[in-house]
């Protein structure tokens, strides 16, 4: 049985990648382990680990990642106050199959999309 996904993305600097998740989404390290390249992050009852690719061009980066909530006005609004850059074609909407979401931008091109269904 499955019980849990853990995204592996990419990321050219550990260090921006992990100010970026902490410092303007919330995340926090998780567990104690520091490995060489690689970075783990939760939040609530998410994780999103990051692998190194120093060689990454962001612009031809695809990589995507959908996250659910359950409280996505008050998670979008916090970003605002934060002044958190939203995807310019992202700004939080209710979609035609159901779900109210917003995307974001990594500091690697990565797409984070957080959507409610409604």
């Amino acid at each position: 049985m499955l019980t849990a996904i853990h995204p592996k993305i990419p990321m050219r600097n550990k260090a921006v990648t992990k100010d970026f998740y902490i410092h303007q989404l919330g995340f926090r390290p998780l567990g104690n382990a520091d490995y060489d390249g690689y970075l783990m992050l939760q939040k609530d009852t998410i994780e999103l680990h990051f692998f190194e690719f120093k060689e990454l061009d962001p612009k031809e980066n695809y990589g995507q990642v959908y996250i659910r909530t359950d409280d996505i006005e008050n998670l979008y609004q916090s970003l605002l106050e934060k002044k958190v850059s939203i995807h310019p074609a992202g700004p939080l909407q209710l979609k035609p199959w159901g779900q109210k979401e917003f995307s974001l931008l990594d500091p690697d091109n990565n797409l984070l999309t957080f959507g409610q269904a409604m």
